[in-house]
């Protein structure tokens, strides 16, 4: 057996942990890679006449943030070891800006949850409306306020940053990234309440999945939910409206509220810069129309209330007797719950 120089051991140890570093780091990229990916194509996917709200210009900003995030991993993964502006830039940058990211991520759920929801709040308001010009304005700054003082105060954590100086010294092994709380407890509630509302109207919601029909008005796709003229419901009572947003929410969101479940029940542990994405956000966005719809049912029949379009769900509820059985005969629906 020959045997090997201590020069050679030490050469072979470096060459396997410069190739262990490699790896992780060109898997990084293929991750950040893939959710730029993916926050193009559900922008691209959307629907492109909602109006402007916070959550939308949020959705834009995350998606630039990302798209900037790989930019930078792409220039620090090539270079590998280079100077900008008097400061080194090492392939050590590349772990240290993500972990960053994964922080400020972590903590943006309950702002961008809370603001959004004030948002919608403010639209079924009777405050003042802002013009629409006011209105871009007011939402583009709100949204650089949030990501400031986020990232300010991830800087600024003692905590946070003794994570940071902690993971220099471990990262020829391994990049540890931040598990947010928040986005855990954010999905479990979500998911509660789902299933709450479901098992409280379940004999609803499979009698109207049984007889709803889909239809097309005024170019648009919407459906067609049959009710009786006596029914001691109104069409604006929210028992008798629960189990239909149930049945528009579940129609698009279905197999993310199964993805919830599973990573909620299995515990998986995904770093946050990967769980805060745009589909995370639109799903968040719809469960927050749909509540505030819930809660404002009766003032969904109003001209002059500005309604929160969803660019994923088509909200658009039409009822009609149940002695109508020939949806071709009739030039419009009796009655719009939300056009």
């Amino acid at each position: 057996m020959t045997a090997l120089s201590s020069g050679n051991c030490s050469f072979q140890y470096q060459l396997r942990q410069a190739n262990r570093s490699l790896d992780g780091n060109c898997l990084l990229f293929l991750i950040i890679l893939g959710k730029v990916l993916l926050n193009t194509l559900t922008l691209g996917m959307r629907r492109k006449n909602t109006c402007h709200n916070f959550m939308e210009y949020f959705c834009f900003s995350l998606a630039f943030i990302d798209f900037l995030l790989l930019v930078n991993i792409s220039i620090i993964y090539y270079y590998r070891d280079f100077v900008l502006l008097g400061v080194r830039f090492t392939k050590y940058h590349i772990c240290l800006f993500t972990q960053i990211i994964s922080f400020t991520y972590g903590f943006l759920h309950y702002p961008v949850f809370l603001i959004a929801c004030i948002d919608y709040y403010l639209n079924f308001s009777k405050t003042p409306k802002l013009a629409l010009k006011c209105k871009k304005i007011f939402y583009f700054f709100t949204v650089i306020l949030i990501w400031i003082s986020v990232l300010a105060y991830v800087l600024r954590d003692p905590g946070i940053y003794q994570s940071l100086k902690a993971a220099q010294s471990v990262y020829s092994y391994q990049c540890p990234f931040y598990i947010s709380i928040q986005s855990y407890w954010l999905s479990f509630s979500m998911v509660m309440i789902l299933f709450m509302a479901f098992i409280t109207s379940w004999s609803e919601v499979i009698a109207l999945v049984q007889a709803v029909r889909m239809t097309s008005y005024m170019n648009e796709t919407i459906l067609y939910f049959p009710f009786s003229s006596h029914s001691s419901y109104t069409l604006s009572s929210k028992k008798a409206l629960l189990p239909k947003f149930i049945i528009c929410f579940l129609g698009t969101w279905l197999p993310f509220v199964l993805l919830q479940v599973i990573i909620l029940l299995l515990k998986v542990q995904i770093p946050a810069y990967i769980e805060m994405n745009i589909p995370w956000l639109y799903f968040v966005n719809s469960f927050l129309i749909a509540t505030v719809y819930w809660f404002n049912c009766h003032k969904l029949n109003l001209r002059d209330v500005a309604l929160p379009a969803d660019p994923f769900v088509n909200w658009k509820c039409c009822f009609i007797p149940l002695t109508i059985h020939n949806l071709e005969q009739i030039e419009k629906p009796i009655s719009i719950i939300i056009c």
